[in-house]
């Protein structure tokens, strides 16, 4: 008996140490789109709240893009009224920004997390790319997205 016992344990302690290996590794991919099925469209609307870092890309706009590219960034804010005016090749695409949580990822980030909406469009994206370096964060908020008919 105490041979089971003991091979039962062995066995239990097994699958515990693989079950948080399996929730360690995915604290880091958090909401991950690992087999969603949505593409970002040539044409849509959205609003963007860029915030956190010292960065250019800081406020708030609502983003037309047509045939794959920006179109149009109205900002909404005084900081994102600004960057329209005086960098309006600054402002995203939605595609853009997951290529820039893909790059994060590659390169390691101490944080590139995203949450996304049922249709597998982003809601939020967070990025701090070095814990201990001030001013590198991004925090960007998506919301009323809106495709265009095709």
């Amino acid at each position: 008996m105490t041979a089971a016992r003991s091979g039962l344990r062995s066995m239990s302690a097994v699958a515990l140490i693989g079950m948080l290996i399996g929730a360690t590794a995915a604290c880091g991919t958090e909401d991950a789109r690992d087999g969603s099925t949505w593409e970002e469209p040539s044409s849509y609307a959205y609003t963007l709240k860029s915030t956190e870092g010292e960065r250019s890309l800081l406020g708030t706009f609502r983003v037309t893009v047509r045939d794959g590219k920006v179109a149009e960034a109205v900002g909404l804010d005084e900081s994102g009224r600004r960057v329209a005016k005086q960098l309006p090749g600054e402002v995203p695409t939605i595609g853009e920004l997951l290529e820039e949580l893909e790059q994060a990822r590659h390169d390691r980030a101490d944080t590139a997390e995203a949450k996304y909406a049922s249709d597998g469009h982003p809601l939020r994206i967070s990025l701090d790319r070095d814990k201990n370096a001030l001013d590198d964060e991004a925090l960007y908020v998506i919301s009323a997205y809106e495709p265009s008919g095709r």
